[in-house]
Parts: structure tokens; C-alpha cells; sequence
């Protein structure tokens, strides 16, 4: 099935190849070299998917995903040669939906995009108000309640909290979340997805030691409790030790 795909990249090589391989899926693909006209297209257009280089000419490409996604919810797959934790963690915590580290093969690049557009063509279909017992999520309107509490959540905590929402009651394993909310991205730690449960437990939860909402279960994973199946073990108080080992359930 074709999309309109943007690609915003200012290496013209770099471009050039992208649109071979995208087009070689039957994708209607654009192609822009700066910020300033990345904004000006993904508006006048709208395309179904942007694959977006961090390192853009006039705005930069991580001013263009903030902006981008304050105004629409069109995927985003960021293109960036910086590898450390942080500034992936920062790229995702402004809305792009998955990113891939340079050099890249192009294969996993429309890999990439397959799965980003049947995600967003599933979502589509799936209904945008989700209720679990006192936790509810508009995913139209990116709002989360808790209790009639309005909480204000990060792009990632609010996937990952969407994911375990969708099916309340089961586990998901940090190996299931990193699949489904980061994509392909293989440099994703177990211990970032505890560190976003850990956030998502301070703004959910009455105690956060003592969840009600958000559970581990212990040597599996985390699940939205629905109040059908026995409670789950508390994670210790503290979360995640000094040394930066999992403390929030060993090998789930």
C-alpha cells in the first residue's frame, strides 16, 4: 500500500538513496534539504510519514520534530549520527516515533518505514478512548486522566502506557514494550524502559512504591491492573539502583 512520504535530508547522496529505495516501494517521495522547508511542505502537503535528518540547514531537525508534533501526529522516523542514550532519549521525548543511527542500510530504513505506517494505519482503526479502571486515555487528543486528575505525559510514557492500555490485564515484557514502542531500534536498554515506568509511576500513582495502576510483575514484566488477576509484587522503593542494575524486576 503507497504513502506520501517527506524525506528531509541535506546530503544529496543521502537523499537520493532514500528515495530510490522508498519509491522502489511504490511511496510518492518528496525531498526537501533544509528545515524551513521541511515545516513549509509537511504542512502544505501532509504527508503520511517524514523521515526527518537531526542535522538540517536553517531549523534544525529536532526544532522541526517539536514543532511538528505539537501541530499533527504524522510518524516521524529521525536520522541522526549522534549515538548516546540521551540524545536518542531526547529525539523520542519530543515526538518522533522511531529513529536510526548513521550509517544505516537502506533496507532497514524502509523496514522502518513499513512498520511506522502500519502502526499509524492500525491506529487508525483502533478506538482513541481507553478506559482502565481509574486511568483513561484520549490518543486523539493526547490526554490522560487519572481518577478525573489530568497528567501530563512525555511522547514515549504515553505509548507505553497506550500499549499496556489496549490489553489491561497482561504482561508485557521489556523485550514487547521496546518492540512496540521503539520500533526496530536495537539500542533501546531494559533499563529505559524501567526508567520511563518509573516516571509514569510518579505521575500515576497515589504512592508510587506501592502502584495500584501500573504493576510489575515479577521475572515477566509490567501490565495495567484491570482487577481481574491477583495484584503484582511492588517494585522495591527507590527504583533503580545506584549501580544502574534492574531493580524493578530481574529478567522480566
Amino acid at each position: 500500500m503507497s504513502a506520501r512520504i517527506l524525506v528531509a535530508e541535506d546530503d544529496e547522496k543521502q537523499s537520493r538513496l532514500i528515495r530510490i529505495y522508498l519509491e522502489r516501494e511504490g511511496n510518492a517521495v518528496q525531498v526537501v534539504a533544509d528545515g524551513r522547508a521541511a515545516l513549509e511542505r509537511a504542512r502544505s502537503t501532509r504527508p503520511d510519514l517524514i523521515v526527518l535528518d537531526v542535522m538540517l540547514p536553517l531549523v534544525d531537525g529536532l526544532d522541526v520534530c517539536r514543532i511538528l508534533r505539537m501541530e499533527s501526529d504524522v510518524p516521524i522516523l529521525l536520522l541522526t549520527a549522534r549515538t548516546t542514550e540521551e540524545d536518542m532519549l531526547l529525539g523520542l521525548d519530543l515526538g518522533a516515533d522511531d529513529y536510526l543511527t548513521k550509517p544505516y542500510s537502506p533496507r532497514e530504513l524502509t523496514a522502518r518505514v513499513r512498520a511506522l505506517l502500519r502502526r499509524a494505519r492500525k491506529a487508525g482503526a483502533e478506538p482513541t478512548l481507553l478506559r482502565v479502571g481509574e486511568v483513561e486515555l484520549d490518543t486523539a487528543r493526547f490526554e490522560v486522566r487519572v481518577a478525573g486528575r489530568p497528567v501530563a505525559l512525555t511522547s514515549k510514557e504515553f505509548s507505553i502506557l497506550e500499549t499496556l492500555a489496549r490489553e489491561p490485564g497482561r504482561v508485557f515484557t521489556r523485550a514487547q514494550i521496546i518492540e512496540r514502542v521503539f520500533g526496530f531500534d536495537r539500542d533501546v536498554l531494559e533499563r529505559t524502559v524501567d526508567a520511563h515506568v518509573m516516571n509514569l509511576r510518579r505521575k500515576l500513582e497515589a504512592d508510587p512504591g506501592r502502584p495500584r495502576h501500573l504493576e510489575t510483575v515479577y521475572g515477566r514484566g509490567y501490565r495495567l491492573a484491570d482487577g481481574s488477576g491477583p495484584p503484582g509484587d511492588a517494585p522495591p522503593r527507590g527504583g533503580l539502583s545506584s549501580q544502574g542494575g534492574h531493580a524493578l524486576g530481574e529478567g522480566a
